[in-house]
């Protein structure tokens, strides 16, 4: 099996994930970095030993590059990844892979016509938790779901928005809280619901008002196809950022998430099922423990196509249109319908 190359597009703090992941996957070689701050890129280029790049379109004419990350502010996920697939490469992107749904079109197309694959960044459907936690569910270990309640409050400072200037702001950021932070904690309740038929939610500015023009709140009632309901609130005004709390309520039990361990809990009997720990330096433990995985599982997929297993465009599609549901049912007031 040959080498592969990789790039990563973007120096914010995400990308420290990715390097670690590449650094402990066999066959991978990191080639280049890019970012537009040309004194941080030549250090860490230093420290990488590996290219440079101000500009990730010098980058992409590189035949030697396999693999291209992008870890850029939402805004610039699309126009990199039409540019890398054009370019022939593979591309994984981290989430959001698009601002709405009229760009991930634009992505499927063009994927559909290159020769590269296009993995996307969904780490937490990889947490230790989260996997037997699905596990159960497939199994129908406590018979029918009921119910799913999810309570993530994380702590955003005026400076983490002042300090970035996409962040906060529609034409930049796509949206705030929902599309950043609690994209992944919707994800995994329309996984674990197997989609979404119909949400009806609000988001609000509660705190953060005279910093960004987007939400730092949100709460949401949802419908699953699989017959359950959903309860699902978001802050990002917290002191700390704080785990997940998801309760997933059963015929004959509940499935509880807390401080990182997933519960099986029938009558009076609570069984510790699973645990996620940080295997990372740089990771925080808030993002997930499964990077590693996501990005290890993508390369498997390129040298064995014919199984791809992967998060690719399909599912951040799901993710995607569940965050525009909330944003349109909170100005209509309204339900908002899903469609597959």
């Amino acid at each position: 099996m040959r080498t592969l190359t990789a790039a990563i597009v973007g120096c914010g703090a995400i990308h420290t994930c990715h390097l670690e992941a590449l650094q402990q996957i066999p066959g991978v070689v990191l080639r280049a970095i890019v970012d537009i701050d040309i004194e941080k890129g030549q250090r860490l280029a230093a420290e990488y030993g590996c290219r440079f790049y101000q500009d990730y379109q010098e980058m992409l004419l590189d035949v030697a590059i396999d693999v291209v990350h992008i870890c850029t502010p939402h805004a610039l996920h699309k126009p990199m990844i039409l540019a890398a697939l054009a370019a022939g490469k593979q591309v994984f992107c981290e989430k959001p892979v698009a601002m709405n749904s009229i760009e991930i079109e634009e992505i499927k197309a063009a994927e559909q016509q290159a020769e590269g694959q296009l993995g996307v960044c969904y780490q937490n459907r990889l947490n230790p938790t989260s996997l037997a936690l699905k596990q159960l569910l497939d199994e129908n270990a406590l018979g029918r779901m009921l119910s799913i309640k999810a309570f993530l409050t994380w702590s955003r400072t005026p400076p983490y928005y002042l300090n970035s200037s996409w962040r906060g702001r529609f034409a930049s950021e796509g949206g705030s809280l929902l599309i950043n932070q609690a994209i992944h904690t919707l994800d995994l309740m329309q996984w674990f619901g197997d989609g979404v038929t119909r949400v009806k939610g609000v988001v609000d500015c509660a705190r953060l008002a005279d910093i960004i023009d987007t939400e730092d709140t949100a709460m949401a009632t949802l419908d699953f196809n699989n017959g359950a309901r959903g309860l699902f609130f978001a802050s990002n005004t917290h002191t700390l950022d704080a785990p997940l709390q998801l309760d997933i309520h059963c015929e004959l039990g509940e499935l509880q998430l807390r401080d990182n361990t997933l519960w099986r809990v029938i009558g009076d009997k609570r069984v510790m099922i699973a645990s996620d720990t940080t295997p990372y330096n740089h990771s925080k433990s808030y993002w997930g423990v499964g990077h590693f995985q996501a990005i290890s599982q993508f390369y498997a997929a390129l040298s064995h196509r014919e199984k791809p297993n992967f998060s690719g465009i399909d599912d951040a599609a799901k993710s995607l249109q569940l965050v525009e549901a909330i944003y349109r049912s909170s100005q209509l007031r309204q339900w908002v319908m899903l469609t597959d």
